[in-house]
């Protein structure tokens, strides 16, 4: 059993369960439904202050976003105006643009065609000059081939005009000529001359010196000149003559040797300008006429090159020199010094002995006085005691000649 109070009156009395269930079940559903319409209507209220308030913020929301498109529309139509002015210009700018594009490029090409034209003409004039250029080297080629030819004729005409005695001189006053020619203006102080020292058996033809003038002498050479005709019984060779004259060289103190010939005219070997034999002999040289000359230039002034190597090795030999000298003269001062020891030492001995060998004699000779003036004395006793009777006494005749002169003196 279940007790329910009146709210109004306040009397109590009991339910059992189904109608405590029931009159629950009653009271519930008429709160629920009081609660359902209060809800509605609470519901009902606030769905349109939302609905309003939604309303109001998508106004404002509208018109923000209207205002914000207006003013985009705003920028835009001004970007616009500005593009469609832009565009305006560019299309001016284009315009002028193509056409100074234009005027360059037609600028351009005239200048090409201009250039293209100059280069033509430059091609052209080059393709004459080079044309000129061959000419003249093919002119100047035959020439000397000509100039060439004419010096072998020459020569050959020379030697035969040339007895075999003058041949050889007759080559030397040719260079000799040559050099003398250029003397005063290519080598004003270079020393050229016949060699006339045989003093070691032999001699070459011509040595040429040249020194800087601080003494430092920095080229050398010694100069043989073979010529032989050609109707001579006996053909010579230029290797027969290496021998002698790098001899010659070595002798003379020279640094290179040269021999200029006219020996196997027809050997193209050295007929091809300067020809180097220094596999056979050192810094040799064989040359034409032609090139006698050019090889005391080109080795003048690989000298000059190496002059200033030349002048540190002359000041290297030069201290090394003094200190040789120093050493060599102190070797010789303590040479002499001790010579003049051991010959005054030897005098000095042999002074010693000559005196005890003078003293020696001395004595003797003091003896020998001594005993000679005893002698004297004896003698001069006989001299006294000497009278013609003594002497006459055993020779009768000798008496009878002086008692002749004393009776005539009477």
């Amino acid at each position: 059993m279940q007790e329910i109070k009146c709210p109004h009156c306040g009397k109590v009395f009991q339910v059992d369960e189904s109608g405590y269930a029931q009159i629950l079940q009653q009271v519930r559903d008429r709160e629920f439904e009081k609660e359902l319409e209060r809800r509605e209507k609470d519901f009902a209220v606030k769905n349109e202050q939302d609905v309003k308030l939604a309303r109001m913020e998508q106004e404002k929301s509208y018109h923000e976003e209207l205002e914000k498109k207006n003013h985009a529309i705003a920028e835009k139509e001004k970007m616009i105006d500005q593009l469609k002015a832009q565009l305006s210009v560019t299309e001016t700018e284009k315009e002028l643009a193509v056409s100074r594009a234009v005027q360059e490029k037609n600028r351009e090409i005239s200048d090409k065609v201009t250039e293209i034209t100059k280069l033509q003409g430059q091609l052209s004039s080059k393709e004459t000059e080079n044309k000129l250029h061959e000419k003249s080297l093919k002119e100047k080629h035959e020439a000397e081939l000509r100039l060439k030819d004419e010096q072998i004729e020459y020569y050959k005409d020379f030697k035969a005009r040339q007895s075999t005695k003058m041949i050889g001189e007759s080559l030397e006053q040719h260079c000799l000529t040559q050099f003398n020619s250029l003397r005063m203006t290519a080598f004003p102080s270079a020393y050229f001359e016949k060699d006339n020292d045989a003093r070691t058996g032999s001699k070459g033809d011509f040595i040429f010196r040249e020194s800087t003038e601080d003494g430092i002498e920095f080229i050398s050479i010694m100069f043989e000149m073979k010529n032989e005709m050609d109707e001579t019984a006996t053909k010579h060779k230029n290797e027969d003559f290496f021998k002698e004259l790098d001899k010659d060289r070595r002798e003379k103190g020279c640094e290179y040797a040269v021999l200029v010939s006219l020996l196997e005219i027809d050997n193209e070997l050295y007929n091809t300008g300067i020809v180097d034999v220094s596999y056979r002999y050192e810094k040799m040289y064989v040359v034409r006429p032609q090139f006698f000359i050019p090889i005391i230039t080109l080795l003048r002034n690989a000298a000059l090159n190496s002059l200033h190597y030349q002048r540190e090795l002359q000041i290297v030999k030069n201290q090394q020199l003094d200190l040789q000298n120093f050493e060599s003269e102190m070797a010789s001062f303590k040479n002499g010094f001790a010579r003049n020891y051991e010959l005054a030492s030897k005098k000095f001995e042999t002074a010693i002995k000559e005196i005890d060998k003078t003293i020696d004699h001395l004595q003797k000779t003091k003896e020998a006085l001594l005993s000679s003036g005893n002698q004297l004395r004896l003698a001069n006793n006989k001299a006294q005691d000497l009278s013609i009777k003594k002497l006459t006494k055993n020779a009768p005749t000798v008496r009878d000649m002086f008692d002749e002169l004393n009776t005539e003196k009477q």
